[in-house]
């Protein structure tokens, strides 16, 4: 029984703790060692690659979504593009978009060591003109958006016009570390706090805030 009837708990350590051991872990000792080349190459950088629950996380949708073709906007050094990649059909498709080649470069190897390789697309540069630049008639069934914060509501128009009718987003960062709750923050959390409220009134989308990691919002596309 929760305390005073609430439907929600803290995570304290030890139930995260629990909460992880209760996990699938296929393939975790390879995203482990992708997490550690990550912080030896870019130190304070690696924080920015997704948690482990919501890899698997990703994993998961993407098989319970049926997704043939999907996109990712900010891949980082790989994590989350493994994941994607790992519940598509071996015919799927993952476009995936990022600035960095030095980051990137890390992933192409780790989507070879990991066999995902030959599903995944990367186009390095402005991803708002690479996404005006993809051929007619694409149609994506998932989006991951996890790059600058200040973007995100102009990845999100750019890439929803692409998405079917039953297709999601899945945007990283969201709860900004709690800041969201501030009243004064960084341009970035101020931008998340504009998307999320516009998320939640948007009739083209129907949308959940998940706790996990730094929070979730999950959309489903009408």
């Amino acid at each position: 029984m929760l305390p005073d009837g609430k439907k929600y708990l803290v995570l304290t350590d030890p139930i995260k703790e629990y909460v992880d051991a209760a996990r699938t872990c296929d393939g975790d000792e390879l995203l482990a060692e992708l997490r550690r080349e990550t912080a030896s190459r870019f130190g304070d950088d690696a924080i920015m690659q997704i948690p482990d629950d919501q890899g698997t996380l990703m994993t998961i949708l993407t098989g319970i979504v049926d997704v043939k073709t999907a996109l990712e906007i900010g891949t980082f050094t790989g994590h989350s593009s493994i994941c994607i990649a790992r519940g598509l059909p071996e015919d799927g498709r993952l476009i995936c978009m990022d600035m960095s080649q030095e980051w990137t470069d890390v992933a192409k190897t780790f989507w070879e060591k990991d066999g995902v390789a030959s599903k995944i697309e990367l186009q390095i540069g402005d991803a708002l003109e690479s996404i005006s630049q993809l051929e007619p008639g694409i149609v994506f069934d998932l989006v991951h958006i996890d790059a600058e914060k200040t973007l995100y509501d102009d990845f999100f128009e750019a890439a929803l016009p692409k998405v079917r009718s039953g297709g999601v987003f899945v945007f990283d960062n969201m709860l900004r570390a709690g800041a969201v709750v501030d009243q004064d923050s960084d341009d970035g959390t101020e931008s998340i706090k504009r998307l999320n409220k516009k998320l939640a009134n948007d009739p083209r989308v129907e949308t959940v805030l998940l706790t996990i990691g730094d929070g979730i919002q999950l959309c489903r596309k009408k």
